[in-house]
């Protein structure tokens, strides 16, 4: 195969893979086997409390982007967004919500790690924001008794330039 053929290949790849990163040609209507066949397998799949479904396309590097699709109790799009910004972040994430609530709003955090002293675990979410934020959880209990403590951003260690080493 020449070069040119690769380099060709290799393109063609690329944009394939950037046309399914976002939503860009979903419709109300569709149905899941279309929305899978444009934007590939969902990364989380919630029940919704009218019956209907939600899919979570987590992307982006380092997961600053998270889309869920919301499909009717049929199994047709009927709305989709990006949820991983700063302002749903803030007013959707309260102390007391359950975490089941929390996935099915956000979809999965980017990292999850032990709480230390407080118990419990630190949920966090990387989003598009000025400078270089996560927004962090606090989440207590488990199984279906697990809930949200409190919330809030924070510096993303990804970020810090102060730190030789790297985050594990």
């Amino acid at each position: 195969m020449s070069r040119q053929a690769i380099a060709a290949a290799a393109l063609a790849l690329l944009l394939a893979g950037c046309a399914s990163y976002g939503t860009g040609g979903l419709q109300s209507g569709q149905t899941a086997d279309e929305v899978a066949a444009r934007m590939g397998a969902p990364t989380g799949r919630y029940t919704l409390p009218d019956g209907g479904t939600r899919l979570e396309y987590a992307r982006g590097p380092l997961g600053k982007h998270t889309y869920m699709v919301d499909l009717d109790a049929q199994g047709r799009v009927r709305g989709w967004q990006q949820v991983l910004t700063e302002a749903r972040l803030q007013q959707g994430i309260q102390p007391g919500m359950p975490v089941d609530q929390l996935l099915r709003e956000f979809g999965r955090p980017a990292e999850k790690r032990s709480g230390g002293r407080q118990g419990g675990e630190v949920w966090s979410y990387r989003y598009d924001a000025w400078g270089c934020f996560w927004w962090q959880v606090s989440v207590t209990g488990s199984g279906p008794d697990a809930q949200v403590r409190d919330a809030g951003p924070n510096t993303d260690p990804m970020c810090d330039t102060g730190n030789d080493s790297k985050p594990s």
